[in-house]
């Protein structure tokens, strides 16, 4: 008797566009900070942490298919806040929502290696559908998530072009020598991601995605956006609207041709509404967010 064929794995880009298609592009951020435990009236402690969280994807579920929880929140707390996050992980992900760890995380060789099997392999307690990643060391340093990701239908976003001020001098730094010589620090990540995806990817988007803060000038940093909106489009996190200044409004003018594949992230604009206001909160601003797709 023939075995069974193993069903095709479903690319992240492709999951994304669905999700995209079904709710939208704002992603919740899951962010429990000391000062917004206190303002829910929870205790600044993993319990604390985990109760915020999932209260988070409660009111998200059914209101927009992305959340994305920041890590350090968690992990200030120890194994403990390791265990409340795991919880929330899974109730996000029994949700149906698209999950982006928040983690930053950035080595090479087996151990950037083992950051990926943390969390975005199948069965891994923290795992996600995607994870923010670091490529100080070079994109070709974290080959081995890129190509977890690939196998396994999950994503990454790799730091490009950061919004805070001190990020500047060196992502803009203009590369020395090899294919990239000439850019800026921050088009060498992009176009090398780009070009990742271009070589990997059979359906519409790529499994890796960059970080563009929506508070950034990208024409300072050398950044060709219309580059990102090829086919495959290579999505983008944009995180810095709402209490970091950038309005949903100005997605289009933002981001250009980008705009269509970026990923709208918006924390503490959402999270201050607070446990009886936020599913309001993230109705409306979902909402706004469809409105500018036009």
């Amino acid at each position: 008797m023939a075995e069974p064929a193993t069903p095709a794995v479903v690319g992240f880009g492709d999951r994304l566009t669905a999700v995209f298609d079904k709710f939208g592009q704002l992603c919740v951020g899951i962010d429990p900070h000391a000062w917004l435990l206190q303002e829910w009236n929870l205790p600044d402690s993993a319990a604390g942490s985990r109760e915020f969280g999932l209260r988070v994807v409660e009111a998200a579920s059914g209101r927009v298919g992305i959340v994305k929880p920041q890590v350090a929140f968690f992990e200030r707390h120890g194994s403990a806040g390791f265990a409340a996050l795991e919880d929330v992980l899974a109730a996000a992900r029994d949700a149906g929502l698209l999950v982006i760890a928040d983690a930053k995380r950035g080595d090479l060789g087996t151990s950037v290696e083992a950051y990926g099997q943390a969390w975005l392999a199948q069965g891994s307690p923290l795992e996600c559908d995607a994870m923010t990643i670091s490529a100080y060391m070079g994109v070709g340093s974290i080959e081995a998530p890129m190509r977890l990701a690939e196998q396994a239908g999950k994503g990454l976003f790799v730091l490009a072009a950061t919004s805070n001020p001190e990020a500047f001098q060196v992502q803009t730094a203009i590369v020395a020598s090899g294919a990239s010589a000439g850019r800026s620090v921050a088009a060498s990540i992009v176009g090398d991601v780009v070009s990742w995806n271009k070589l990997h990817t059979s359906g519409v988007g790529g499994s890796v995605g960059v970080v563009l803060g929506a508070t950034v000038d990208f024409s300072a940093f050398g950044i060709d956006l219309a580059g990102l909106a090829g086919a495959p489009s290579t999505p983008v996190l944009a995180p810095g609207f709402g209490h970091q200044g950038a309005r949903y409004s100005q997605l289009a003018s933002l981001y250009g041709p980008a705009a269509p594949h970026a990923v709208v992230s918006a924390s503490r604009s959402i999270l201050r509404a607070g446990p009886a206001g936020i599913a309001d909160a993230i109705s409306s601003q979902a909402s706004e967010v469809l409105a500018c797709r036009g």
